[in-house]
């Protein structure tokens, strides 16, 4: 379960978007905690969990190690932090239904407001106000002919990752019908 430490602790003043890499590699959450698994400050700066009794060991009454040391697991190498913070963003801008069902639309070709407003049954002023934030977030990129704006996709593989996640949601739904 994860923790968001008060608004006094995280010097930005946003909540929850402290995000650093250390040295090796590893992701510190920064303002984030973990309640399930508290933490402690290791000799090489690293965080390892508290030393616990483990009574359940092998039959010889040894005691196994939690991983096994005879697998060799590949390091990943992990992005800069601000690569994974513009991420956050980018899926942040697309957490809203009516943002998504925009996305899915300029999948098909660019729209104009009205069009947009008319295919998904929404308000204008809301669909305006959607489309200020997939622009901020560069989702989507709008281009002025005459009176009339018209948005298109900034890049494919954001309609990829949206058509993706109405899929796997759709097959999961028809997976718990009876």
């Amino acid at each position: 379960m994860l923790k968001r430490s008060p608004r006094g602790d995280n010097p930005s003043g946003r909540l929850g978007r402290s995000l650093t890499v250390t040295p090796r590699g590893a992701l510190d959450l920064g303002d984030y905690h973990d309640t399930m698994a508290p933490t402690v400050k290791g000799t090489a700066g690293t965080e390892d969990t508290p030393d616990t009794e483990d009574t359940a060991g092998t039959a010889s009454g040894t005691q196994e190690p939690p991983h096994s040391s005879d697998r060799s697991v590949p390091t990943i190498p992990v992005p800069p932090t601000g690569t994974l913070a513009e991420a956050g963003e980018l899926l942040r801008a697309l957490a809203a239904p009516v943002r998504i069902a925009i996305v899915l639309q300029l999948r098909s070709g660019e729209r104009c407001v009205h069009e947009l407003v008319d295919g998904l049954g929404v308000a204008q002023p809301l669909i305006s106000q959607h489309l200020r934030v997939l622009k901020a977030a560069r989702v989507v990129r709008g281009q002025r002919r005459g009176r009339e704006v018209v948005y298109q996709l900034a890049d494919d593989h954001l309609a990829h990752i949206v058509a993706d996640a109405v899929a796997h949601v759709a097959e999961m739904e028809e997976d718990q019908r009876p």
